[in-house]
């Protein structure tokens, strides 16, 4: 009966941050009930970890949403690597992830991550249909630094600037919109958006992927890491993010991001909160 763990991640309480199914003896399961699994658990992300395919790394880790497989997101990084550090792994750690290995590093129960994956634009979305997925209006989409883009480093997003933290409030996903973006812009998420709202560091923000069974994120690492990277670019400096999300959905979720010379830096804590076995 495989063991799993389940971690809220970017949170240091219980029930708050973004939930995480952790299998830290996945070799042990079988390999055509992954998806079904992930799917059983419903969270954003489950994750799956083996033995490294490199004997000098730490762990080999999958990581499954409710519909399927990505090679790369922040919340289960950061997630699996507090929980193996729980289990016996060392501080410093590389984990293989589908985008390539990730240097991890773990303090008590906050780790930190860095990928120097670079920045992809993908494509610039209509702000009109942005607005349409979030049920918005077309003026609460802020266009002064930047119209909506899709970027990623691993995994795409649309990035929205929105006017004010009454319309991130007010905001509410369209699916039929969502379809239309998925078809005109596809990625590795299904048109995934990500709005925030922005004064200086601090950035309150939410992310809404209804297509891939995702209707609202607590908190989307990856995407935080996207953000980061593309207004470092857009400003030409080296920034600091300290970015909350999930509160208007009652998981209150608090993430790092900050750019260098190495990469996009990623850092939050993780709380343990279950436990058990898997009856396969």
């Amino acid at each position: 009966m495989p063991r799993y763990l389940v971690y809220d991640v970017f949170t240091d309480t219980p029930f708050g941050g973004n939930q995480l199914a952790v299998f830290p003896e996945a070799e042990k399961l079988p390999q055509d009930k992954l998806q079904k699994i992930a799917r059983e658990f419903n969270f954003s992300e489950t994750t799956f970890v083996y033995p490294p395919g490199n004997p000098a790394h730490t762990a080999k880790v999958r990581i499954f949403t409710p519909t399927m497989e990505v090679p790369f997101a922040g919340h289960p990084t950061i997630g699996t690597a507090v929980a193996l550090h729980a289990l016996g792994k060392p501080e410093q750690m590389v984990l293989e992830l589908g985008v390539g290995p990730i240097a991890a590093a773990v303090t008590g129960n906050v780790a930190r991550f860095t990928t120097a994956r670079p920045l992809e634009i993908l494509a610039e979305p209509t702000t009109e249909l942005v607005a349409e997925c979030l049920s918005l209006a077309i003026g609460d989409i802020r266009l002064h630094r930047h119209a909506p883009v899709q970027a990623s480093l691993g995994l795409p997003f649309v990035l929205a600037e929105l006017s004010d933290r009454e319309a991130l409030s007010s905001a509410m996903p369209v699916t039929d919109a969502f379809r239309r973006g998925a078809m005109l812009y596809p990625g590795g998420l299904d048109f995934a958006i990500f709005c925030y709202t922005r004064a200086g560091s601090k950035v309150d923000a939410r992310m809404f992927a209804p297509l891939d069974n995702i209707p609202e994120d607590p908190a989307t690492g990856s995407a935080a890491a996207a953000l980061a990277a593309f207004l470092a670019q857009e400003e030409g400096r080296d920034i600091t993010l300290d970015i909350r999300q999930g509160e208007d959905m009652g998981r209150p979720s608090r993430i790092s991001a900050t750019t260098g010379a190495g990469g996009v830096t990623i850092s939050g804590a993780a709380v343990q909160t279950m436990e058990g076995r898997l009856l396969l």
